[in-house]
């Protein structure tokens, strides 16, 4: 009865109506703001790191992995430290966190002092606190939103992302061929600290925490895991997400590397094929809402988890002059795909678990898919160093294969929705 009562307690708080929409275009402008500078570091800390450090495949695999093993480290402790803290005000500070990290990138440049370990370092302080943000930001979602409107605003949000990723590696790679890749990561900084200011005008969020008895760490992160792993739709969706994840991990550290050194692609071109990705998936995320009403939302899923590795095929096969174009359709048809899964099954996480879970659900599920990303990284990278960048990406494409057996081999199989 508790939690029925404070259920419509917090939907009587909730903003409606125009007030509604005017908090959630402000979410999602910080959101936005936060994302084209991600964007543009995406592409100016790998080339940074080739082009001024003339590092290895394996050595730009390790600032890959810095990034995400945070997931690692705090990915399940961030889904308590959510539920316990301001939420509106942890989102300000990871922000700020992330402003002065990736500040001191261009600053040791100027000074002649920008070397290897510190990209790593910066990755990893960065991704530390992107971990908690974005946690937060999962969770913040559903409490500014009707669960009516969750799909549309995760298509929309997911779209967003998408635009940035296309816009921001093209701007990221102009950037570095005008700017020089350490003075473009100023960029990024800029973007955090807009970010931050935006985050501070949304309304507090409804923080139960502080109506529930205290009770230890360790307890709420094993309820939030059991939750995850029992889950016969959840779970086998977290499954499917890690080798999806483990799969990315190995391209993010491969693709700098085989365009800028295998084809010999100059920044600004490296940049744009990046930025295919971004097209695809805004694509996929425009177009997963009448995917998921034609088809149903575990059709949708399953077939896009099919997709993903015939897309994931093409990548190797790309060239010189025109047959880069093959690695543009694999790198947005393989986007494309996985933002459709992304969709379907994070809007299913957001409307099927109790609200007092969510925030560890989230951080659950984050931690167990986005803690392969490192793997994949070093993964992708150490293949390389043996057998090279070629043949390390149609082993992506293989292992991405993984995906579709997990879902085909659980309950999904036999859903037409997730239910």
């Amino acid at each position: 009865m508790t939690t029925v009562v404070r259920g419509r307690e917090e939907e009587r708080k909730r903003p409606d109506g125009a007030a509604r929409a005017a908090v959630f275009w402000r979410y999602w402008a910080a959101s936005t703001v936060s994302g084209i500078g991600d964007a543009v570091t995406s592409v100016a800390l790998p080339l940074l790191a080739v082009l001024v450090l003339h590092a290895s495949a394996f050595e730009v695999s390790l600032v890959t992995a810095a990034s995400f093993v945070s997931w690692l480290l705090i990915g399940l402790p961030a889904g308590v430290l959510v539920h316990r803290l301001p939420l509106r005000g942890t989102q300000v500070a990871m922000d700020l966190v992330r402003a002065v990290a990736v500040a001191s990138v261009p600053l040791a440049a100027a000074l002649g002092v920008l070397g290897l370990p510190q990209l790593i370092v910066v990755a990893l302080v960065a991704g530390l606190a992107s971990v908690v943000f974005d946690v937060g930001n999962s969770t913040f979602l559903p409490s500014l939103v009707g669960k009516e409107e969750l799909t549309a605003r995760n298509s929309l949000t997911s779209g967003t992302r998408a635009a940035t990723q296309l816009g921001g590696p093209s701007l990221g790679g102009v950037l570095v061929q005008v700017l020089g890749a350490a003075a473009s990561v100023v960029v990024d900084a800029v973007s955090y600290v807009l970010s931050a200011a935006l985050m501070a005008t949304l309304p507090r969020a409804a923080h139960p925490a502080q109506e529930e008895p205290r009770r230890g760490v360790g307890e709420m992160i094993r309820e939030g895991w059991r939750y995850v792993v029992r889950h016969p739709v959840i779970g086998p969706c977290a499954a499917d997400a890690t080798a999806v994840n483990f799969v990315c991990g190995g391209l993010m550290a491969l693709t700098p590397v085989f365009l800028a050194g295998t084809l010999d692609a100059p920044p600004a071109l490296v940049g744009a094929l990046i930025a295919t990705e971004g097209l695809g998936t805004l694509a996929g995320a425009a177009l997963t809402p009448r995917i998921v009403a034609r088809l149903g939302s575990g059709r949708a899923l399953r077939r896009a988890a099919v997709a993903a590795p015939c897309f994931a095929a093409l990548l190797p096969l790309a060239g010189h002059s025109a047959a880069l174009g093959l690695f543009a359709l694999g790198n947005a048809g393989f986007a494309g795909s996985v933002v459709v899964t992304s969709i379907v099954t994070r809007t299913y996480r957001q409307t099927a678990t109790p609200p007092e879970l969510l925030p560890r659900v989230m951080a659950t599920v984050r931690f167990i898919s986005w803690g392969a990303i490192p793997f994949g990284a070093l993964t992708g990278g150490g293949a390389a160093a043996l057998w090279g960048d070629r043949v390390s990406l149609a082993l992506m494409a293989v292992l991405c294969t993984v995906s579709p057996a997990v879902l085909l081999a659980s309950p999904v199989r036999r859903m037409r929705d997730l239910a």
